[in-house]
């Protein structure tokens, strides 16, 4: 028997508690980190790059040719509907206007002169012809009555009926001015289609008198100006490009596998790649019902709040956009990087269970920067080996070491928004 008090004994208990530890080692196999199944809130966004753009451009130029006397306004001005852009130079026009001014005067001078004077001489000349008229049907009667009793001769009568006949022809013409002159009549149509006529012509020369005027359209932006004060411009030119003030929006090409993802109204954020740090929040308003075939891209649009003060956003800026697809409370999540063949049709995880790694199916939900849902297939506080630890093998016995909540995003190859 050994005595406790000899170098022998502890020589020997030393390598009965080895011993020990070595079978305890061996039965419950070696010491592995794992990630715990837990609930935490998740988001999924859909993560893409586009283009700032407006909700219009015009492209403003000259109908007529002409040379630029002045311009009003430059590059970057901010400019209101109305506002004069630039001014032709406009003597030729001018005259024109002065001189259709005056033909529409002379119209119409010539239409109240058939009210004040013609057309009263003409009714005037009608009432003498009328009484003529009656004066010689009167005369002939008398002269037939006495040439039947013989007492005036064949050329008394004859003198008296051609005086009939022409006393018939004064009064069908006075009648015929009369009637011409009247407001129906056809000197006065005639007098109102040429004062419409020189109205219309007036119309047309102060229209070209006022195209010598080039002025914005709408509120907005100059973005360009093409041309400067002594250019000669020809009917068509574009002179200035503005654009047109509004609601800002940008224009996205997501990948078609996520369009199942995206809806009308859904949140976004927007970062700009020269303001990287001011984000400003937009919404998703239209996305395109045509796929790019060639591409395999959609595109959408965001609509870009504008209390977040995105007055440094410009036209045809590079932007990123994360739209936030969907958001779940509570959720069952593990790291990304702990799922295995996570884009495959058949997500699996090394789970240990009773101190043995076991491949487990699972059916993923939500998918997050960093983190997935388990939609099926694990429970809350389930170890799960990571995919980065190597050398362990399903059915094995070992020993899970937990990883800490707070480290667990860290754990493995995180993934990123989907794109």
């Amino acid at each position: 028997m050994l005595n406790w008090r000899t170098p022998k004994f502890w020589l020997v208990l030393a390598v009965l508690l080895a011993l020990a530890a070595g079978l305890a080692r061996w039965r419950l196999g070696p010491a592995v980190s794992v990630v715990t199944v837990r609930k935490a809130d998740i988001v999924q966004t859909v993560v893409a790059t586009g283009r700032l753009i407006t909700p219009a451009r015009v492209a403003l130029g000259s109908v007529l040719v002409g040379t630029v006397e002045r311009l009003d306004a430059r590059e970057g001005a901010v400019v209101k509907a109305g506002q004069v852009l630039a001014v032709l130079k406009s003597e030729e026009q001018r005259a024109a206007v002065a001189q259709a001014r005056a033909a529409l005067a002379e119209a119409e001078a010539r239409l109240a002169q058939l009210a004040s004077q013609t057309g009263p001489v003409a009714e005037e000349g009608l009432h003498k012809a009328e009484a003529g008229l009656r004066l010689a049907h009167a005369e002939a009667a008398r002269t037939q009555q006495l040439f039947d009793k013989g007492f005036f001769s064949r050329s008394r009568l004859d003198e008296a009926q051609r005086t009939l006949k022409s006393a018939q022809a004064d009064h069908d013409a006075a009648l015929a001015q009369a009637v011409a002159n009247r407001p129906k009549g056809a000197e006065y149509a005639l007098a109102r289609s040429r004062r419409e006529q020189a109205r219309a012509a007036l119309e047309v020369a102060e229209a070209r008198l006022a195209n010598t005027v080039i002025r914005a359209p709408a509120d907005g932006t100059v973005l360009k100006r093409l041309v400067e004060a002594g250019d000669v411009v020809a009917q068509g030119r574009q002179m200035y490009e503005i654009s047109v003030a509004g609601e800002t929006q940008v224009s996205l090409l997501v990948d078609e596998k996520n369009l199942a993802y995206l809806q009308i109204g859904q949140a976004a954020k927007v970062a700009a790649d020269a303001y990287p740090g001011r984000p400003v929040s937009a919404e998703l308003f239209y996305i395109a019902p045509v796929v790019d075939a060639q591409r395999g891209t959609v595109e959408v649009r965001l609509r870009v709040g504008n209390a977040d003060g995105a007055t440094f956003l410009k036209p045809d800026m590079t932007v990123s956009a994360e739209i936030v697809a969907a958001k779940k409370a509570g959720a069952l999540v593990l790291p990304a990087g702990a799922v295995r063949d996570a884009a495959g049709e058949r997500p699996w995880v090394l789970v240990v269970r009773e101190g043995r790694t076991q491949r487990q199916a699972v059916r993923l939900g939500l998918r997050g920067e960093g983190s997935v849902e388990v939609a099926a297939g694990l429970t809350e506080g389930e170890s799960v080996v990571p995919g980065d630890v190597t050398g362990v093998l399903e059915g094995r016995r070992v020993r899970a070491d937990a990883t800490p909540p707070a480290a667990q995003q860290k754990t493995g190859a995180p993934t990123e928004a989907i794109r």
